[in-house]
């Protein structure tokens, strides 16, 4: 069974920095697009970040220089490293695993989410 496991929600200030680990079994972390979605109330989910298996990146406008994407292979993690945090970033933040096709190949999978609240 394949699993997402995030962690490092937390509250913060405005102007913080959090960062966000997703651990995933190997067979999904060797070749998946491994991405980072967010989820705020009254909003669909959006994406913010994803990465290839060979490193490539890709990032939402409103994160563009602030967060960064970037997986450990050795460890089967991904992490998104938030700066310059706003109030507009408040979200779930879920972690998540696209296989390389998709949607031709519509395997995907989802972790728990974990809560980012920007607050002063």
């Amino acid at each position: 069974q394949v699993q997402l496991v995030e962690s490092g929600g937390d509250l913060v200030t405005p102007g913080g920095s959090l960062r966000l680990s997703c651990a995933a079994s190997r067979t999904v972390f060797s070749v998946y697009v491994m991405g980072w979605y967010r989820q705020a109330p009254g909003k669909q989910r959006e994406l913010v970040a994803k990465i290839t298996s060979g490193g490539s990146t890709y990032y939402a406008d409103s994160v563009k220089g602030r967060f960064t994407i970037s997986r450990d292979n050795a460890k089967n993690t991904v992490y998104l490293q938030l700066n310059s945090l706003k109030p507009e970033d408040t979200a779930v933040y879920y972690c998540n695993a696209d296989h390389p096709d998709y949607p031709l190949n519509p395997s995907r999978y989802w972790g728990q989410g974990t809560q980012v609240t920007v607050s002063s």
